[in-house]
């Protein structure tokens, strides 16, 4: 809702950037839903595009590229803040993250958790930036906790040293990190035919 709309605001506009809102639109999105978003935005003071690409295609999507091309040549960005520093430690970079960003009030972590900090310091790969895995609905780790929420207890199930990317991924809560395929693939039916390709929808 609007709330979540005002803390993500809050949030991005607390590390000096700029903000455009894009409402992507579908059949059921009524013009007096889309118009009060527009006025809040408006309130606000920052950009805001209906995106119809998913109906209309390229064309679709033309006032959200014209907003953003504006507001990135009229609203140049402040200095990049970032969230933690490289000589953090993992736990201090997941901990500025979850209370820094997501408005977690504490951080817990499994014991399985804690020893990957414990051995990722001790192969000395510590400056390994981190990923947060964690459900897309909620800022919480709980997916049934819709959008922004405040005050709450953030767990970390789990941490993936991913050496070769170099990359250290906690894995917040209950999430499967990569959808499983269908038994029969799409890919299975593209194919050439006279020099056009079929079967990618």
């Amino acid at each position: 809702g609007l709330r979540n709309l005002d803390k993500h605001v809050r949030n991005l506009r607390a590390f000096g950037q700029n903000i455009v809102v894009a409402f992507n639109k579908y059949a059921t999105d009524s013009e007096e839903e889309i118009e009060l978003l527009h006025t809040h935005c408006n309130e606000l003071g920052v950009g805001f595009a209906v995106n119809n690409a998913f109906s209309q295609g390229g064309e679709g999507a033309v006032e959200l590229a014209q907003l953003v091309a504006d507001t990135v040549e009229n609203n140049p960005s402040k200095p990049l803040q970032f969230t933690y520093k490289d000589t953090d430690s993992v736990q201090q970079k997941i901990e500025k993250i979850a209370t820094g960003i997501y408005g977690a009030s504490i951080v817990t972590y499994s014991s399985s958790a804690r020893n990957l900090m414990k051995q990722i310091g001790e192969l000395g790969i510590s400056h390994y930036p981190v990923c947060i895995a964690k459900t897309q609905y909620s800022f919480s780790a709980d997916p049934k906790i819709y959008g922004a929420v405040n005050n709450f207890e953030f767990h970390i199930k789990d941490i993936v040293i991913n050496n070769g990317a170099e990359m250290i991924v906690a894995i917040a809560g209950e999430i499967l990190r990569m959808p499983g395929l269908p038994k029969e693939p799409q890919a299975q039916h593209i194919d050439i035919v006279d020099g056009h390709i079929e079967g990618l929808s």
